[in-house]
């Protein structure tokens, strides 16, 4: 057994030529050639994080002769357990010979965070948030992110196995397809934020599958943290008529954001802070694949959580404002999020609106929220357009249905669409929704602390029909329903100017 003691930080200019965010590196294990016969071999880096402001990641590099079949890693560390959060966290990932610097997809070989003690990597198989493949000979690293370090700080221990033998069976991946067939157009109801045992969650994708369509969605969009390998697997699972489309939960220390219709197997880099100036490079990235960036719970509660890049969201395409069940702290913080997204609307910026669940388990329900997406077909790439125009409106059930228009003469708009008008004109605006619970209330919503009508409250019958003149050349109006404190559903605002 070898200990590993850290070399001092790398300097902000190398730190980006050389990797990403502030980091250490360890001193090298060097493994040699297996003997006759031997079959495994185990090596140790320890060490200890103590300081609150030290480095955001540490690697453990090793190299790895030929003739290995397989990699594990087993590790621990002691977290500190503080009411609802825990202190002195290591997370865990892990890069392969061909690289770990920023944005180095191609050496990206799997992430776990701080929800698995150990995994294994082979040519045939690995653990669920690691990518099969070759072990390739050379200097592979071990990725500790020491995370809300403080007290007393943890002590960790890296154990690294290398398993000597024949290759095994090529790794075949069955990625789900990115349409369904025959679904033309029409409103498709999905839930892009969704976690499997890939990262942090306890469900498995076929369980995942299972309770979407019991919630009666069209879609689902895979998140895992910081990790592509769900993206292999999804085809397995996936019903003919059933859309899944792949991304990722940009997990950053400063902010979590979806990249939602990612090319199976792209890979965003999450090692940067606000300070470091790296996230518009990833947004790009998403962008230039067609994808989406979402900023994700931007103001719920917990370090890390939280939306730390700009209040303006200028880097996202579209803002999560209902994340989870509308109660507790979760409601703290949708409804913080949309009064930031309504006040950007006022200042003339649109950021669509998105609803998620954040499902980790089968008691955060699956589509609870959910977005309902107008669409040209069910497939990855028309349902990211429709999210991108605002072609949508959330509601926390399906069970909810609603209608949402603007008719000017002979012309009708809906969610995200703009529908010329002047002061001149009286612009007709109707809301009709179903299936909400009696007492729930319909408002009609304009620029700042604009409304339009009186509220209209829903009687035992679960409809509200609300039909209401607005003044033309409004910049938009939008509408909510809720049921005492609680969202039944919001919409992406018309426009009318």
């Amino acid at each position: 057994m070898t200990d590993a003691h850290l070399d001092r930080p790398l300097d902000r200019r190398s730190l980006f030529l050389a990797g990403a965010g502030v980091a250490t590196t360890a001193a090298l294990l060097t493994f040699e050639p297996a003997a006759a016969g031997e079959r495994k071999r185990t090596k140790t880096f320890k060490g200890e994080f103590t300081d609150p402001d030290g480095p955001d990641w540490v690697y453990l590099p090793f190299r790895v002769p030929r003739g290995v079949r397989a990699i594990s890693v087993k590790y621990r560390y002691e977290p500190t357990p503080l009411g609802p959060t825990t202190l002195n966290v290591v997370d865990i990932g892990i890069f392969d010979p061909s690289g770990r610097g920023l944005g180095d997809a191609q050496g990206f070989r799997g992430w776990s965070g701080g929800s698995r003690d150990s995994f294994r990597i082979s040519r045939s198989s690995a653990t669920p948030g690691y990518l099969p493949g070759p072990i390739t000979p050379g200097r592979w690293r071990v990725v500790l992110g020491p995370y809300q370090i403080s007290g007393d700080g943890t002590p960790y221990r890296v154990d690294v196995t290398l398993h000597f033998g024949r290759r095994g069976e090529r790794f075949r991946p069955t990625p789900a397809p990115r349409s369904v067939p025959g679904a033309g157009a029409g409103w498709y109801r999905g839930d892009l934020h969704v976690h499997t045992v890939h990262s942090d969650g306890s469900q498995t994708p076929r369980q995942v599958i299972r309770y979407a369509r019991k919630a009666g969605l069209d879609f689902i969009g895979t998140s895992e943290h910081n990790t592509t390998s769900a993206h292999q697997v999804w085809g397995r699972v996936a019903p003919d008529d059933f859309l899944v489309i792949t991304g990722e939960e940009v997990t950053t220390r400063a902010g979590h954001w979806l990249a939602a219709g990612l090319p199976r197997g792209t890979w965003i880099d999450w090692r940067y802070r606000p300070e470091d100036e790296r996230l518009a490079r990833f947004t790009d990235q998403v962008r230039k694949a067609r994808g989406l960036a979402i900023a994700a719970h931007p103001y719920q509660i917990g370090s890390g959580n939280g939306w730390q890049f700009g209040d303006d969201f200028a880097e996202m395409d579209a803002i999560e404002v209902w994340n989870g069940p509308w109660s507790g702290l979760n409601a703290m913080a949708n409804t913080k999020a949309v009064a930031r997204w309504h006040e950007l609307l006022t200042a003339g910026v649109f950021k669509p609106a998105v609803g998620n669940s954040d499902t980790h388990k089968r008691e955060q329900r699956i589509g609870v929220a959910q977005t309902v997406v107008r669409a040209k077909r069910l497939s990855a790439t028309a349902i990211i357009a429709g999210y991108r125009a605002g072609h949508s409106w959330i509601t926390g059930s399906s069970a909810v249905d609603l209608a949402f228009t603007a008719t000017l003469g002979a012309t009708t708009a809906e969610c995200g669409d703009r529908l010329a008008s002047t002061a001149a004109d009286q612009v007709a605006v109707r809301l009709h929704v179903t299936g909400v619970p009696a007492g729930s209330v319909a408002t009609l919503i304009g620029p700042g602390a604009a409304t339009y009508g009186a509220p209209v409250v829903a009687g035992a019958d679960g409809v509200l029909l609300v039909d209401q003149a607005v003044p033309g050349g409004t910049a938009f109006v939008r509408a909510e329903v809720r049921h005492g404190d609680a969202m039944v559903a919001l919409t992406n605002p018309i426009f009318l100017g």
